[in-house]
Protein backbone atom coordinates (compact mmCIF):
# COMPACT_ATOMS: atom_id res chain seq x y z
CA UNK A 1 0.00 0.00 0.00
CA UNK A 2 1.04 3.57 -0.59
CA UNK A 3 1.55 6.11 1.85
CA UNK A 4 -0.95 9.04 1.20
CA UNK A 5 -1.74 12.26 2.64
CA UNK A 6 -4.96 11.59 5.13
CA UNK A 7 -4.64 14.32 7.85
CA UNK A 8 -4.39 17.81 6.76
CA UNK A 9 -2.16 20.66 8.40
CA UNK A 10 -5.23 21.94 10.43
CA UNK A 11 -6.84 18.55 12.06
CA UNK A 12 -3.49 17.55 13.30
CA UNK A 13 -2.76 20.90 14.66
CA UNK A 14 -6.19 20.88 16.46
CA UNK A 15 -5.54 17.53 17.95
CA UNK A 16 -2.40 18.46 19.50
CA UNK A 17 -3.28 21.71 20.36
CA UNK A 18 -6.39 20.47 22.09
CA UNK A 19 -4.03 17.76 23.95
CA UNK A 20 -1.89 20.59 25.93
CA UNK A 21 -4.83 22.59 26.17
CA UNK A 22 -6.55 19.49 28.53
CA UNK A 23 -2.74 19.00 29.94
CA UNK A 24 -2.44 22.70 30.90
CA UNK A 25 -5.87 23.01 31.96
CA UNK A 26 -5.51 19.88 34.77
CA UNK A 27 -1.72 21.61 35.57
CA UNK A 28 -3.73 24.95 36.90
CA UNK A 29 -6.75 24.16 38.42
CA UNK A 30 -4.81 20.59 40.33
CA UNK A 31 -1.38 21.88 40.32
CA UNK A 32 -0.58 25.24 40.20
CA UNK A 33 -3.69 27.22 41.16
CA UNK A 34 -3.61 29.23 38.69
CA UNK A 35 -7.33 29.93 37.99
CA UNK A 36 -6.73 33.15 35.87
CA UNK A 37 -4.55 31.03 33.26
CA UNK A 38 -7.06 28.70 33.77
CA UNK A 39 -9.87 30.53 32.77
CA UNK A 40 -7.99 31.86 29.70
CA UNK A 41 -6.92 29.04 28.37
CA UNK A 42 -10.20 27.71 28.64
CA UNK A 43 -11.51 30.00 25.89
CA UNK A 44 -8.87 28.93 23.21
CA UNK A 45 -9.83 25.35 24.22
CA UNK A 46 -13.49 26.89 23.36
CA UNK A 47 -12.56 28.42 19.95
CA UNK A 48 -10.56 24.86 19.33
CA UNK A 49 -13.78 23.03 19.50
CA UNK A 50 -16.04 25.27 17.56
CA UNK A 51 -13.31 25.09 14.39
CA UNK A 52 -13.30 21.38 14.63
CA UNK A 53 -16.79 21.49 14.32
CA UNK A 54 -17.20 23.90 11.84
CA UNK A 55 -14.21 22.00 10.19
CA UNK A 56 -16.18 18.53 10.52
CA UNK A 57 -18.39 20.41 7.75
CA UNK A 58 -16.24 22.10 5.66
CA UNK A 59 -13.09 20.25 6.10
CA UNK A 60 -11.05 17.72 3.78
CA UNK A 61 -12.35 14.81 3.02
CA UNK A 62 -11.63 12.47 6.27
CA UNK A 63 -11.91 15.42 8.78
CA UNK A 64 -15.29 15.49 8.04
CA UNK A 65 -18.45 14.61 10.24
CA UNK A 66 -20.24 12.75 7.29
CA UNK A 67 -16.78 10.61 5.97
CA UNK A 68 -16.17 8.90 9.82
CA UNK A 69 -19.69 8.80 11.56
CA UNK A 70 -21.34 5.42 10.57
CA UNK A 71 -24.58 3.78 11.78
CA UNK A 72 -25.38 1.12 14.42
CA UNK A 73 -24.76 -1.66 11.99
CA UNK A 74 -21.91 -0.44 10.52
CA UNK A 75 -20.34 -0.19 14.12
CA UNK A 76 -20.78 -3.72 15.33
CA UNK A 77 -20.10 -5.06 12.37
CA UNK A 78 -16.42 -3.14 13.03
CA UNK A 79 -16.42 -4.28 16.86
CA UNK A 80 -16.67 -7.72 15.49
CA UNK A 81 -13.07 -7.19 13.76
CA UNK A 82 -11.55 -5.83 16.75
CA UNK A 83 -9.99 -9.49 17.79
CA UNK A 84 -8.82 -10.37 13.91
CA UNK A 85 -4.80 -9.16 14.05
CA UNK A 86 -5.31 -8.51 10.31
CA UNK A 87 -8.58 -6.75 9.78
CA UNK A 88 -7.65 -4.09 7.03
CA UNK A 89 -6.84 -0.15 8.21
CA UNK A 90 -9.62 2.41 7.64
CA UNK A 91 -7.78 5.97 6.05
CA UNK A 92 -9.34 7.84 8.36
CA UNK A 93 -11.44 7.17 11.59
CA UNK A 94 -12.63 3.55 12.27
CA UNK A 95 -16.55 3.71 12.82
CA UNK A 96 -15.96 3.32 16.95
CA UNK A 97 -13.15 5.49 16.77
CA UNK A 98 -15.17 8.55 14.56
CA UNK A 99 -18.06 8.00 18.07
CA UNK A 100 -15.05 8.20 20.31
CA UNK A 101 -13.89 11.96 18.72
CA UNK A 102 -17.46 13.28 18.74
CA UNK A 103 -17.66 11.85 22.81
CA UNK A 104 -14.39 13.73 23.32
CA UNK A 105 -15.22 17.05 21.49
CA UNK A 106 -18.92 16.79 23.76
CA UNK A 107 -17.19 16.36 27.09
CA UNK A 108 -14.67 19.13 26.60
CA UNK A 109 -17.19 21.33 25.29
CA UNK A 110 -19.08 20.49 28.34
CA UNK A 111 -16.64 21.67 30.73
CA UNK A 112 -15.66 24.67 28.79
CA UNK A 113 -19.42 26.13 28.28
CA UNK A 114 -20.22 24.90 32.15
CA UNK A 115 -17.20 27.12 33.07
CA UNK A 116 -18.48 30.47 31.69
CA UNK A 117 -21.07 30.41 34.23
CA UNK A 118 -18.90 29.74 37.05
CA UNK A 119 -16.42 30.91 39.65
CA UNK A 120 -12.97 30.85 41.90
CA UNK A 121 -15.23 32.83 45.07
CA UNK A 122 -12.16 34.94 45.15
CA UNK A 123 -11.71 37.16 42.12
CA UNK A 124 -11.80 35.03 39.11
CA UNK A 125 -15.37 34.62 37.55
CA UNK A 126 -16.40 33.36 34.05
CA UNK A 127 -17.68 35.96 31.77
CA UNK A 128 -21.44 34.53 32.69
CA UNK A 129 -21.53 34.53 35.43
CA UNK A 130 -23.59 37.25 36.42
CA UNK A 131 -26.04 35.81 34.00
CA UNK A 132 -27.57 32.69 36.25
CA UNK A 133 -28.71 32.32 39.91
CA UNK A 134 -27.00 30.64 42.36
CA UNK A 135 -28.22 27.40 41.50
CA UNK A 136 -27.06 27.53 37.97
CA UNK A 137 -23.63 28.07 38.85
CA UNK A 138 -23.54 25.22 41.33
CA UNK A 139 -25.35 22.77 38.61
CA UNK A 140 -22.76 24.79 36.13
CA UNK A 141 -19.73 23.46 38.78
CA UNK A 142 -21.25 20.04 39.52
CA UNK A 143 -21.09 19.60 35.66
CA UNK A 144 -17.81 20.77 34.77
CA UNK A 145 -16.52 18.77 37.26
CA UNK A 146 -18.09 16.32 36.69
CA UNK A 147 -17.29 16.16 32.73
CA UNK A 148 -13.69 16.83 33.67
CA UNK A 149 -13.78 12.95 35.03
CA UNK A 150 -16.09 11.52 32.79
CA UNK A 151 -13.25 13.40 30.12
CA UNK A 152 -10.34 11.89 31.99
CA UNK A 153 -11.61 8.59 31.82
CA UNK A 154 -12.32 8.77 28.12
CA UNK A 155 -8.85 10.06 27.34
CA UNK A 156 -7.55 6.94 29.49
CA UNK A 157 -9.97 4.72 27.37
CA UNK A 158 -8.73 6.48 23.84
CA UNK A 159 -4.85 5.99 24.98
CA UNK A 160 -5.69 2.16 25.66
CA UNK A 161 -7.06 1.90 22.02
CA UNK A 162 -4.12 3.40 20.24
CA UNK A 163 -1.99 1.14 22.35
CA UNK A 164 -3.93 -2.01 21.10
CA UNK A 165 -3.77 -1.05 18.07
CA UNK A 166 -0.30 -0.23 17.60
CA UNK A 167 0.72 -3.49 19.38
CA UNK A 168 -2.23 -6.06 18.38
CA UNK A 169 -3.00 -4.29 15.12
CA UNK A 170 0.13 -3.43 13.86
CA UNK A 171 -1.59 0.33 12.96
CA UNK A 172 0.58 3.11 13.73
CA UNK A 173 -1.70 5.77 14.94
CA UNK A 174 0.05 8.54 16.41
CA UNK A 175 2.71 8.71 13.70
CA UNK A 176 -0.01 9.31 11.44
CA UNK A 177 -1.16 12.13 13.23
CA UNK A 178 2.12 13.95 13.13
CA UNK A 179 2.97 13.80 9.42
CA UNK A 180 -0.20 13.31 8.11
CA UNK A 181 0.24 10.35 5.65
CA UNK A 182 -1.33 6.61 6.62
CA UNK A 183 -0.25 3.27 3.72
CA UNK A 184 -3.92 2.90 2.06
CA UNK A 185 -5.47 2.01 -0.75
CA UNK A 186 -8.29 4.38 -0.41
CA UNK A 187 -7.64 8.12 -2.15
CA UNK A 188 -5.97 10.65 -0.23
CA UNK A 189 -6.24 13.88 0.03
CA UNK A 190 -5.02 16.72 -2.43
CA UNK A 191 -4.14 19.83 0.31
CA UNK A 192 -4.72 21.15 3.56
CA UNK A 193 -7.10 23.55 2.39
CA UNK A 194 -5.00 25.99 4.45
CA UNK A 195 -6.75 29.09 3.25
CA UNK A 196 -10.20 27.49 4.28
CA UNK A 197 -8.59 26.87 7.92
CA UNK A 198 -7.73 30.82 7.89
CA UNK A 199 -10.73 31.34 6.94
CA UNK A 200 -12.23 29.50 9.42
CA UNK A 201 -9.67 31.07 12.38
CA UNK A 202 -10.66 34.51 11.81
CA UNK A 203 -14.25 33.70 12.64
CA UNK A 204 -13.87 31.67 15.49
CA UNK A 205 -11.69 34.28 16.82
CA UNK A 206 -14.35 36.66 16.44
CA UNK A 207 -16.86 34.70 17.94
CA UNK A 208 -15.32 34.23 20.41
CA UNK A 209 -14.05 37.63 21.48
CA UNK A 210 -17.84 38.63 20.97
CA UNK A 211 -18.96 36.27 22.92
CA UNK A 212 -16.37 36.49 25.59
CA UNK A 213 -15.71 39.92 25.47
CA UNK A 214 -18.88 41.96 24.66
CA UNK A 215 -22.11 39.38 25.13
CA UNK A 216 -21.47 39.09 28.57
CA UNK A 217 -23.45 41.27 31.07
CA UNK A 218 -21.96 43.94 33.36
CA UNK A 219 -20.29 42.18 36.77
CA UNK A 220 -22.98 42.84 40.02
CA UNK A 221 -21.72 45.59 41.59
CA UNK A 222 -21.13 45.03 45.37
CA UNK A 223 -23.51 47.56 47.36
CA UNK A 224 -21.65 46.93 50.27
CA UNK A 225 -18.27 48.29 49.24
CA UNK A 226 -19.89 51.92 49.29
CA UNK A 227 -20.22 51.90 52.54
Amino acid sequence: MEKRLIWDIPTRLFHWLLVACIVAQYLTAEVLDAIDWHFKIGYFTLGLILFRLLWGFAGTTYARFSQFLAGPGKVLSYAKTMTNPNSPEHAGHNPMGGWMVIALLLLVALQGISGLFIGDDIINNGPYYDAVSDATRDTMNSIHHTAFNILLAAIALHIIAVVFYARFKKQMLVPAMLHGKKPTNEAGISSSRLLLALILVIIVIAAMYYAIEIAPPAPAVDADMYY
